[in-house]
């Protein structure tokens, strides 16, 4: 049997090994094990995305965490920030998050936030992993009089909207403003619309209907196609299209335009800087950012950093270096000063105050950043070795590398959660950008794939 965490919780394809019953089952008991110590009878908050397969891992979690004397809270389909905001607002002593985020619906996950609302370090998760793999579970459960129980929880929808609300200035109003939202047929699919609608403004919203296997599927974050489409038939001010779980944006502007995760950080920590509310002046992003978000940074006076690629170690430098603002080219932002987790509507509570703030519109915020040529393909693997031990590769890259010289740059690194490997090239033109990326991606794919 192998480790079971990766870089976000335990991830892999539903209903076969980790990610079926009895590891859910066993991650339940073992949460509580050890919450114990700390929390007596520890309650522990839980939601899911719209997957199928939500329904089998919730129930096997609420037996696991019950069977070891642990009182388990269903908050149903509920957005993964939402959970770490209930777990926090609730002083409960955990919440845990099914859901693969943007993954296709075949997979899903188990994610783990503490009391605080933050995720897990690797310290815990290796904790909790290593008496999951110790086969001793089932010898430290309680009599049956010990055991928990479960309770449903009829009101977090409203508690998060609230919260939501809260996020964007009450200075501001964005009432009448026309807005298309895209919520990935996941879960945001209601607090969304109703956060927006609830705010004033005129929301036409697409992939709203969760049939439990369309979740991601053409749509949401990753796939702007019909967003994009219907902000120009709208003539919408804007276009928001959330993930899966909800914890990444991406805009689209009113020329149906696509605004990237790097453009977003840019506008919204300009407008931090312009409150003098930038923390320390610094903006956090990762290695996989567009080299023009760093050129605008130093343009605009604030300071630039860049982190490993994944949300938590975006936090963990944002904690460590003092930024209240970081994230991902991909969508996925952390608002330190609004909540301990990446949250996609909250992301875009900030960029329409930005929007209504500067009385601007959203193509011409988005122009306060030029974007480098860009390539990234995914390439399929079979095994991931480290990169730096695989000689073809080395050699391909370091060519690549010689001759771009100044001009562009080369990051080759594994998914954290999928068997893919994935390439990305910046080059002084998209001819030259793609050329190389091609020439790359093919010898991983002979070597890895």
């Amino acid at each position: 049997m192998g480790r079971l965490f990766g870089t976000d919780g335990v991830r892999g394809e539903a209903n076969r090994y980790p990610m079926n019953a009895e590891i859910a089952f066993a991650l339940g008991q073992a949460v509580v094990y050890i919450l114990k110590k700390e929390h007596g009878r520890p309650r522990i908050m839980i939601g899911k995305d719209t997957r199928i397969s939500g329904y089998m891992l919730e129930s096997s979690l609420e037996s696991g965490i019950t069977s070891m004397g642990g009182y388990p809270y269903l908050l149903s389909v509920l957005p993964t920030p939402g959970i770490a905001f209930i777990a926090q607002s609730m002083r409960a002593a955990a919440g845990i998050v099914i859901s693969a985020s943007h993954n296709p619906y075949q997979d899903n996950g188990i994610k783990i936030f503490s009391g605080s609302g933050f995720k897990l370090s690797d310290e815990q998760e290796e904790t909790i992993e290593d008496l999951m793999l110790s086969n001793t579970l089932h010898t430290l459960v309680p009599p049956v009089k010990d055991m928990g129980q479960a309770f449903r929880m009829e009101d977090v929808n409203g508690r998060y909207i609230v919260f939501l609300k809260n996020t964007f200035p009450r200075d501001l109003s964005i009432e009448g403003m026309k807005i298309v939202l895209d919520t990935a047929n996941g879960a945001t699919y209601k607090v969304a619309p109703d956060t927006f609608w609830e705010l004033g403004a005129n929301i036409d919203v697409i992939h709203n209907s969760p049939n439990g296997i369309n979740i991601n599927d053409k749509c949401g974050s990753q796939h702007t196609e019909d967003l994009r489409k219907r902000v120009v038939e709208k003539g919408a001010a804007i276009g928001l299209a959330f993930d899966g779980d909800g914890d990444r944006l991406i805009a689209v502007d009113e020329k149906g335009q696509e605004i990237t995760g790097d453009q977003i950080l840019l506008i919204c920590a300009k407008m931090l800087k312009d409150q003098g509310k930038l923390k320390n002046n610094l903006l956090v992003a990762t290695v996989m950012s567009n080299l023009g978000l760093r050129v605008a940074c130093k343009r605009y006076g604030f300071k630039y950093h860049a982190s490993k690629v994944g949300d938590r170690y975006v936090l963990e430098d944002m904690i460590r270096l003092g930024s209240i603002i970081g994230g991902e080219q991909s969508g996925h932002m952390v608002f330190l000063d609004h909540h301990t987790t990446g949250d996609g509507i909250v992301t875009a509570m900030q960029l329409l105050a930005a929007m209504v703030k500067t009385g601007k519109p959203l193509s011409e915020l988005a122009k306060m950043m030029d974007i480098y040529p860009q390539k990234l393909i995914n390439v399929d693997v079979k095994s991931k070795p480290d990169i730096n031990t695989v000689p073809k590769v080395m050699k391909i890259i370091d060519k690549v590398e010689r001759e771009l010289k100044d001009e562009g740059r080369v990051l080759v690194r594994y998914s954290g959660t999928q068997n893919m490997c994935r390439v990305m090239v910046e080059g002084p033109s998209d001819s030259v950008t793609e050329k190389y990326c091609e020439e790359i991606a093919d010898v991983v794919k002979n070597v890895l794939g």
